[in-house]
């Protein structure tokens, strides 16, 4: 499985319906608006490295109001529990 997060720079009047455009897309785990640098974010999970490209240049980047994406690949995921089991080997 392969999780990608993708960036999104929206239209700032079209941000609700982008963001509910983009959740509506299979493969597609979540999706946050936010402040900053960026309008949206997404998580991406899906099975290869071919379904990234459909759900984010074949569907995302042609939602209406999408300026620009930036994706990124995940190599590896951390939760709170694997760092707590981390740090108790050994007691």
């Amino acid at each position: 499985m392969i999780t990608a997060i993708v960036l999104a720079a929206v239209e700032p009047a079209t941000i609700p319906e982008a963001a509910q455009a983009i959740a509506d897309i299979p493969g597609v785990e979540s999706v946050y608006s936010c402040a900053g640098d960026v309008d949206i974010v997404a998580v991406v999970q899906v099975r290869d490295h071919e379904a990234v490209a459909d759900v984010v240049t074949g569907r995302i980047n042609k939602i209406a109001g999408i300026v620009r994406t930036t994706t990124h690949i995940a190599f590896r995921s951390y939760s709170s529990a694997d760092v707590e089991e981390a740090f108790s080997i050994g007691e």
